[in-house]
């Protein structure tokens, strides 16, 4: 008989998956100090519709908490924890509107893992599910920041590049930056250390 899985939050989960945003959020603050302005810079005057392709960077706590945790709410708690603790940290933070995009970007990724049940943490799922948030994150900044100066081909692009971005960065990699962490073993207290020590014991 399959085990039950419950859906409710242990404190050890709430605990690591607050540790997770923290993480994240120190590498958004590194995004927006190293890779945003190069990016910015060599894009911005040429192909500014091309800029989302590092926007996965900024994704990464949803898919991730997600991953580790397994429970609902968790790509959502993650993302949108990570923004807030970036908001303070990062230079030259944009305030509501980075409340708002964590907001959306982390109901995204939770919306793919709640359609699959809370049930499914491969690749593909997690492909999925960053591929989600790099849209979501297109559209939203499409319509907050540059409505009105793309043209329609170039709006579908910059969303495209954005869903790209997070399928690359925020499914390939977190995927496999989990698998490893769950190798180590300091997983095995969450419900994705168990599923892979009950893989290895069959």
């Amino acid at each position: 008989m399959a085990e039950k899985r419950s859906t409710a939050w242990r404190v050890n989960e709430i605990v690591i998956a607050s540790v997770i945003a923290v993480a994240c959020s120190l590498v958004f603050a590194l995004w927006n100090l190293g890779v945003y302005p190069v990016t910015q810079t060599l894009l911005a005057a040429t192909a500014p519709q091309l800029l989302p392709l590092i926007g996965g960077g900024w994704l990464i706590a949803g898919t991730l908490g997600a991953y580790l945790i397994r429970k609902p709410g968790a790509a959502l708690y993650c993302e949108l924890l990570a923004a807030l603790i970036s908001v303070f940290i990062g230079p030259g933070s944009f305030g509501l509107p980075i409340l708002i995009s964590g907001l959306i970007q982390g109901a995204a990724a939770e919306l793919v893992f709640a359609i699959f049940l809370y049930r499914a943490w491969n690749l593909p799922v997690m492909l999925l599910a960053g591929a989600a948030s790099g849209f979501a994150m297109g559209v939203n900044e499409v319509i907050i920041y540059y409505a009105g100066q793309f043209s329609a081909v170039n709006q579908v692009i910059y969303v495209a590049s954005g869903a790209l971005s997070g399928l690359v960065i925020a499914g390939l990699l977190m995927w496999l930056l989990g698998r490893a962490l769950e190798a180590t073993g300091v997983l095995d207290s969450l419900a994705s250390g168990r599923s892979r020590r009950g893989s290895s014991a069959r």
